[in-house]
């Protein structure tokens, strides 16, 4: 990408040097928490649905430094930066987008933190991967841990971490719209595989987001040759079958909360391809 010539967002907290501290219980809208669970099946051999119980349970293998430890992040730090104008970025797209319908955007801010944090969500570990929180509007990002997965999964390249993040952003899109909230709301009242489905949903609706986002910086000139084939990659792997077969074990679609690696990658190009939010009604039938 691009970004040498942009601005960086006036929205990112850095809480990297204080810890983990912490709090609570796991409420939250992370990415690629089945990420972890496959990750740690696939190359700990642990069982999955084990590795599945330990991230929603925020027991991941990765553990939360004590209070007041770890070095304090240079103020210049590459990825602080790059993470900054992304979000800017959005902030630029997603403002206008509003302007046009006669509202006012409201940015999220993002959180960048080690180990783990306290949210108006709970307390939450590095192990579920990048997180949206409604309840304080912001996102949640350990960098060092966003790195080592994409090493490990091969969701590599500057515009797979940008795509990251622009999904989030695009949970707080849904907050805002009000849409996340009529979801949470129906799935108390569905069984598992019927809450699961209205999640995948609401998975695939953030992707085309983060794909509207991207049309726009394409258009804006921020993206280069090859761009768009890491963000789906980063989609691909990303995907519940890919993680249950990575993981070996059978892919259960009544099992899945985020989608297919087809799904994730139709559902991010087709937002890439119109530019349009209004396209990206992933609750319509047919």
């Amino acid at each position: 990408m691009r970004l040498d010539d942009q601005r960086e967002s006036d929205y990112v907290d850095d809480q990297r040097a204080g810890g983990a501290r912490r709090g609570g219980g796991l409420g939250r809208l992370g990415i690629i928490g089945l990420i972890i669970a496959g990750g740690l099946s696939y190359f700990t051999g642990m069982d999955f649905s084990t590795a599945m119980r330990l991230v929603e349970g925020g027991q991941g293998l990765i553990q939360p430094a004590p209070a007041g430890t770890g070095n304090a992040p240079d103020a210049r730090d590459p990825e602080k930066i790059f993470a900054s104008k992304v979000l800017a970025s959005t902030e630029d797209v997603w403002g206008a987008y509003f302007r046009q319908a006669g509202q006012q955007y409201q940015p999220p801010r993002l959180v960048l933190f080690r180990g783990g944090v306290d949210s108006a969500c709970g307390y939450t570990q590095s192990a579920v991967g990048p997180f949206y929180c409604p309840g304080d509007n912001r996102l949640f990002i350990d960098l060092d841990f966003l790195t080592a997965l994409q090493n490990k999964l091969g969701a590599q390249g500057d515009f797979a971490r940008a795509y990251v993040i622009a999904h989030e952003v695009g949970h707080h899109i849904q907050n805002l719209l009000g849409t996340s909230g009529k979801v949470h709301a129906a799935q108390q009242k569905l069984g598992e595989a019927a809450a699961n489905a209205l999640s995948v949903k609401l998975e695939l609706q953030a992707d085309c987001y983060a794909g509207v986002w991207g049309h726009a910086a394409a258009q804006a000139g921020l993206l280069e040759s090859g761009d768009l084939e890491e963000a789906l990659q980063a989609a691909s792997a990303v995907g519940d079958d890919s993680l249950m077969r990575g993981a070996n074990q059978q892919v259960v679609p009544d099992a899945f909360t985020h989608g297919s690696s087809a799904e994730r990658m139709h559902w991010f190009k087709r937002g890439m391809q119109a530019g349009d939010p209004q396209q990206c009604n992933t609750f319509q039938k047919g």
